[in-house]
Order: structure tokens, then sequence, then C-alpha cells
């Protein structure tokens, strides 16, 4: 795993895509989902961006020191990018208030950040996470 990610990040191009905790953890689990494979096919000709927030969840999931290292390592390989502020904060805010009132509750208020960072700077998001779907049908989120 470990030389194969390295390999990979290494040879990342210019910052386009922003990647959810839901497919760093499949990938890095060896899992072959579809996601993932996307992944793989787009790191040798695109830039990933890890959002702080990315970073957390999928250190937070490790089970110990050593693998948080290792993954801790190869994500560094990539562009890390803080997701929120003020504006962002706020942003997403009305983005819950807006779909609320269209009857739609996200479940998770970081997926909500990493959503709404995505929507403000024109970032398409690799996921695998049902909670960014309302995003794309109502507030422009673009999938990668």
């Amino acid at each position: 795993m470990g030389r194969r990610c390295r390999r990979l990040a290494a040879r990342q191009a210019a910052v386009v895509i922003a990647v959810d905790t839901s497919v760093w953890v499949d990938f890095f689990h060896g899992t072959r989902t579809p996601v993932v494979l996307r992944l793989i096919d787009l790191v040798p000709r695109t830039g990933i961006v890890v959002g702080d927030l990315v970073l957390c969840e999928v250190l937070r999931g490790v089970r110990n020191e050593r693998q948080a290292a290792e993954i801790g390592r190869i994500l560094s390989g990539f562009h890390q990018q803080p997701l929120v502020g003020p504006g962002i904060a706020m942003k997403a805010a009305e983005n819950y208030r807006l779909l609320r009132s269209l009857g739609i509750t996200l479940r998770g208020t970081v997926d909500l950040l990493i959503g709404t960072y995505c929507i403000e700077n024109d970032v398409p998001l690799l996921h695998a996470d049902r909670d960014f779907e309302p995003m794309e049908k109502h507030l422009g989120l673009k999938a990668a």
C-alpha cells in the first residue's frame, strides 16, 4: 500500500478536485470501488485537494500511531487546504437552512462544510457519500 500511494501522490498535476473521506477510507482499506478506481485514474493527471477536515476524519479512524503516521505521510504528498473560515461557515449554515426548507436534513456538519467549500471555490468533489447528493441537486456541488 505505502509505496504505491507515495508514487501516486508524487505524480499529481495542478489542483483540480477535492476527495472526500468516504473515498480515502475505501482507498486505504484496499477496497476497489468505482470511486476508488476513479481516484487512482485521476491522480496521475489531476491535482488532488486534501482538506483539513478530511485529513482529520481519515486520521481519527486509524487503529494505531504507526498507521496514522504512514497515512499522514501519504496524504501530505497532496495539496493540503484549510476548508473553513468565517465565510464558509456562514455560507454552510445558509446552505443547511435552504436544504432544510426543502425538507432535506443533512446528517453531518463536516460534509456540509466540505461541500460548501467545494461549491464556493468551484472545486469538484469525488465522494461516495449520499449526504452530498442533495448538495449536487440543489446547491450546484460538482461531482468529480
